[in-house]
C-alpha cells in the first residue's frame, strides 16, 4: 500500500500528534500504545514530545535518531 507522505506534524497535546499529509488530509495519531515500548518511553516527556520533526521526504517522523514513526503506521492508525 502507497501512503501519502508527510508535510507537518505538530504535538496537540502530551501525547497526540497531528499529521497532515500531501494529499491535504490531516489525521490525529495517539502514541499512548507507543508507550508500551522502551524505545518510546521517552516520549512521556512533554517538553521532549514536542520536539518532534518530519523526517526529509516526509517518510517519518522523529524525534532523534533513535525514536521515530513511519508514515504508513501514522496513515494507518491515524483518526
Amino acid at each position: 500500500m502507497k501512503c501519502p507522505k508527510i508535510i507537518t506534524a505538530k504535538t496537540i497535546d502530551d501525547h497526540t500528534l497531528l499529521i497532515e499529509f500531501d494529499n491535504q488530509k490531516k489525521k490525529k495519531y495517539d502514541i499512548s500504545p507507543l508507550l508500551k515500548n522502551k524505545m518510546f518511553l521517552p516520549l512521556k516527556n512533554a517538553v521532549f514530545f514536542k520536539l518532534v520533526q518530519v523526517e526529509r521526504g516526509g517518510y517519518a517522523v522523529s524525534w532523534n535518531s533513535e525514536i521515530d514513526i513511519s508514515e504508513y503506521e501514522l496513515w494507518s492508525h491515524g483518526y
